[in-house]
């Protein structure tokens, strides 16, 4: 079977949205952040705006301004995908423009939230904003938060438009996933993390992770070696990575990716309301979590495992 190409890289971080100590943006950090990750992390892509960016607090302009740091920290060398999902059509079209006019390589649209749109709404949905510009776009389908699922036949439906190109999956439902995979030419990325190699597996085209902030180089030698035949090594790294999976998520993904880029030494920087930063106690833990996955950590000398 021939290999689909990934249409931003394999290795994507979803990236968080450094701010300063009193809750303004970082723009000077998110450019240090984004070269960071390019450089040192090798990805080859970032997508802003996300979830794990703190969109839901950020304004329009907020969202746009750090959109264009980014594509100038990184330039060429690496593809920068919009988040501009929100719960109203009229909104995320106007995102989406914004994003066009800024640079982006390419738009993520989540499932509109809350609303629980029917399944005809949400085909709806995702066609106007297709429509709307001329960038490929990720539908990106998350049930845990946005409450609604995008149904097997809908994706199979939105893949014959020529710009709806893929499918950031945290489903976690692996028969959905084949099913689609099976019926579409729909490029897959997996959004959750523990899932990126059985993923992988199925036929995933890359991950768009939050891990990737912390361990992106050793994804993308996991990513090489799946994609080389060397399942026992793909595994091993899979495993090895295990306590970083666990550690990241024990609270929000943003909450704790911030602690890990602080204890890093990296620009990450305070949380916005309703979100509180991590307590000393979690980033004690998170330390423990993050040394037995394998990070190495400036000035830190630690015995025990995780819990």
């Amino acid at each position: 079977m021939t290999t689909i190409q990934a249409p931003f890289g394999p290795m994507i971080t979803a990236m968080i949205t450094p701010m300063n100590p009193d809750g303004t943006v970082d723009y000077d950090g998110a450019a240090r952040l984004a070269d960071y990750l390019v450089t040192d992390m090798r990805n080859d892509g970032l997508v802003l705006n996300g979830t794990t960016g703190e969109a839901p607090t950020t304004t329009d302009a907020e969202k746009e301004q750090l959109l264009r740091v980014v594509l100038d920290a990184v330039g060429d060398r690496a593809k920068v995908v919009a988040g501009v999902g929100t719960n109203i059509t009229t909104h995320t079209i106007e995102l989406a423009r914004s994003a066009e006019r800024a640079g982006a390589d390419g738009l993520l649209v989540v499932t509109p939230y809350y609303s629980k749109p029917p399944q005809a709404a949400l085909e709806a949905h995702f066609t106007s904003v297709a429509d709307a510009t001329g960038l490929p776009m990720l539908i990106y389908d998350i049930p845990g938060r946005t409450g609604a699922a995008v149904a097997t036949q809908t994706l199979v439906r939105l893949a014959a438009h020529p710009r709806i190109i893929g499918v950031k999956d945290a489903k976690d439902d692996p028969g959905a996933t084949s099913h689609v995979l099976a019926q579409t030419d729909l490029v897959y990325y997996c959004g959750t993390d523990m899932l990126n190699l059985p993923w992988l597996a199925l036929g995933a085209v890359g991950l768009i992770s939050v891990v990737g902030h912390v361990v992106g180089d050793r994804l993308r030698e996991m990513i090489d070696a799946h994609r080389a035949g060397d399942v026992t090594l793909a595994r091993q790294i899979h495993y090895e990575l295990v306590p970083v999976y666990d550690g990241t998520f024990r609270n929000q993904g943003a909450v704790m990716t911030k602690a890990a880029l602080d204890l890093l030494g990296q620009p990450g920087g305070a949380v916005r309301a309703p979100l509180l930063a991590a307590t000393d106690a979690e980033r004690h833990q998170l330390t423990l979590d993050l040394t037995a996955g394998g990070v190495k950590l400036p000035g830190t000398h630690l015995s025990g495992t995780s819990a």
